[in-house]
Formats: structure tokens, C-alpha cells, sequence
């Protein structure tokens, strides 16, 4: 099983002091053989990947705990526009009904929550080394 069969990955991004920091998400393969998944543009991860791009993919659950498999490296960057909407596309497609739950309560959320009001989603697009 790839990393494109898993439902949930720990993605692994790095403090500036270069300790790491790891993060399950639901991640999705690209055509062309990148990697992506999406999260809030003032998240820790995005903060992170604003000044080191590197990154290491291992499979998990879902609460990040039993990784299992090969760890792969990597480089993420940020996508937004036409690659976000091909990145959260290719995410529906993958998890379906529920994808568009978290999307739905995600947006209600940043509708109601003034400290969230200016987050907005980005992808994080991933090439393997």
C-alpha cells in the first residue's frame, strides 16, 4: 500500500530551531505524482513551511499515533487558486461525503469565530526527493 492508498498521513514540517513537528491529514495524489492536502492559511504548519520547505510523509491513524511504513522526504509548497481547487477536488473525491462535512463546518466556523476571520484555506503541495 502507497501513500496515496492511506487515509491518513503524518506529515512532519520544521520549527525554525529545527525541531519537528508532526500533523496527521487526509492527503491526496496528484496526476503528475505530487502529493497535497489543505489546511488553514494561519495554521502552524503553513507558518512553518514559510521558512523551510522540507517535510517527511509516514502513514497513521488519525489521531498521528501508529505510524507505520517507510518515512519519505521531501518539499511542500503553498498553492492557492486554481491548484487549491484542484487540490480540494481531488480530496472529495477521495473522502467523499465526509470532505464535504469538514469543508461545511470549517466555513461555519471561520463565519463565526472572529479570531479565524481572516484565514482563509491554502494547499500544500508535495514533491518527494
Amino acid at each position: 500500500m502507497g501513500l496515496a492508498d492511506e487515509k491518513y498521513v503524518l506529515v512532519t514540517t520544521f520549527r525554525r530551531d529545527g525541531r519537528a513537528v508532526a500533523t496527521p491529514v487526509w492527503l491526496v495524489e496528484l496526476p503528475g505524482g505530487a502529493f497535497a492536502f489543505s489546511t488553514g492559511g494561519d495554521s502552524g504548519k503553513v507558518k512553518r513551511l514559510r521558512h523551510t520547505t522540507r517535510v517527511t510523509l509516514q502513514a497513521c491513524d488519525r489521531r498521528g499515533a501508529g505510524a507505520h511504513g517507510p518515512v519519505y522526504e521531501g518539499q511542500a509548497r503553498l498553492a492557492t487558486g486554481t491548484e487549491l481547487e484542484q487540490i480540494l477536488a481531488a480530496i472529495k473525491t477521495k473522502y467523499g461525503a465526509m470532505a464535504t462535512l469538514i469543508d461545511f463546518a470549517a466555513s461555519l466556523t471561520q463565519r463565526i469565530s472572529a479570531k479565524r476571520s481572516g484565514s482563509e484555506r491554502v494547499g500544500v503541495l508535495i514533491s518527494l526527493s
